[in-house]
């Protein structure tokens, strides 16, 4: 059989009109042009299949599911999602795909080639599509629009797990508690929770994170970093959860309510440690004394009535408190703060302690005045009635 030779890069071809097409991959002709658009292409094969952009043909059916084509190589690729069938395999991972493009792209993992570059900022990536996607951040184009509550995205993921908040789809589904969630990357955050792994380090004290959110939060205790601010009184948080729960104190806001007494909470923690004093419930004991807590904050201040420790002092007279609520109360007599205020008089007092007390002696004075009037009622004669 006669063989056609590439003078250019020795490639051998079957025939004469395979050659004169291959020889314009060296020369970089494109004799064939689109009469809508003016795209040109090195052979006329290209064109045709180019063509049906404008047309919409799509004449390849898949026989199992009905899906079409533009191209056949597209179809055969498509058709290796029913039969599971995957041809390219990674040498240095096992790793396997079902077309060359998958594959292409994951072997810059290994070779981190990155050759899709942004004009504006230099950022690097492996994929042209993570390329336009990334370049949105600088344009600010979000194509994509919810059609339910008119959010827009910048991408496809995006919008496909926001329209789970309206669908309520979870399909991510953890296979140890059957908790499920809306995004892949919940889900593995939290399956950390079972297995135990806090891949996330402080490089300050070394404390370990099962997330880098909880990891950039926690560093702020180290930096004094308090980006969140509350609007009505001023005060700075590192965590914009915790201005969530503190402007419940302007708005009295309380959103978890106790379904046997009544009682409202402002946060859901409170309420938990509430919710025990009806199932009698204290599952936090002391290890030297055994006495038993309802909340492990309570176990911690208890403890150390044991150990000594006072690790909250006051910045005006260096006193130690165990407790920050200790400590809170002490600072009311440097600030001449009296909260608590009497019903009856013109008492007012620093703790809720001192109040209790004072209301006693009222209680007292009520008491007896009671008791005189019930003497008297004894003492007095009965009215004569007139015959």
């Amino acid at each position: 059989m006669e063989t056609h030779q590439c003078d250019t890069c020795g490639k051998s071809l079957s025939s004469s009109r395979s050659l004169k097409q291959h020889i314009r991959i060296h020369t970089g002709a494109k004799p064939f042009s689109c009469d809508l658009c003016g795209k040109t292409f090195s052979h006329s094969g290209q064109l045709t299949v180019h063509s049906r952009i404008h047309t919409g043909e799509k004449p390849y059916s898949c026989d199992l599911c009905g899906k079409t084509f533009r191209q056949s190589g597209q179809l055969t690729v498509h058709s290796r999602i029913h039969t599971g069938e995957k041809p390219y395999s990674c040498d240095l991972c096992g790793q396997t795909f079902s077309c060359t493009s998958s594959f292409s792209v994951h072997s810059r993992i290994h070779t981190g080639e990155k050759p899709y570059t942004c004009d504006l900022c230099g950022k690097t990536f492996r994929q042209s599509g993570q390329l336009t996607v990334h370049s949105r951040i600088h344009t600010g184009e979000k194509p994509y629009s919810c059609d339910l509550c008119g959010q827009t995205f910048s991408c496809t993921s995006s919008f496909s797990v926001h329209s789970r908040i309206h669908s309520g789809e979870k399909p991510y589904t953890c296979d140890l508690c059957g908790k499920n969630f809306r995004k892949a990357e919940s889900l593995r955050i939290h399956t950390r929770i079972h297995t135990g792994e806090k891949p996330y380090s402080c490089d300050i004290c070394g404390k370990n994170f099962n997330q880098p959110q909880s990891l950039r939060i926690h560093t702020r205790i180290h930096t004094g970093e308090k980006p969140y601010s509350c609007d009505v009184c001023g005060k700075t948080f590192t965590n914009a959860s915790y201005v969530k729960v503190h402007s419940r104190i302007h708005t009295g806001e309380k959103p978890y309510s106790c379904d046997l007494c009544g009682k409202t909470f402002i946060h859901a923690s409170s309420f938990r440690v509430h919710s025990r004093v009806h199932t009698r419930g204290k599952p936090y004991n002391c290890d030297l004394c055994g006495k038993t807590f309802s909340s492990t904050g309570e176990l911690k201040n208890h403890c150390r009535t044991h150990n000594g420790e006072k690790p909250y002092i006051c910045e005006c007279c260096d006193k130690a408190f165990s407790s920050s609520s200790g400590l809170k109360k002490h600072s009311r007599i440097h600030r001449g703060e009296k909260p608590y205020s009497c019903p009856h008089c013109d008492y007012s007092c620093q703790t809720n302690g001192n109040l209790k007390s004072h209301l006693r002696i009222h209680n007292r004075k009520l008491n007896q005045a009671v008791m005189s009037g019930a003497k008297l009622s004894q003492q007095s004669p009965p009215e004569r009635t007139s015959v």
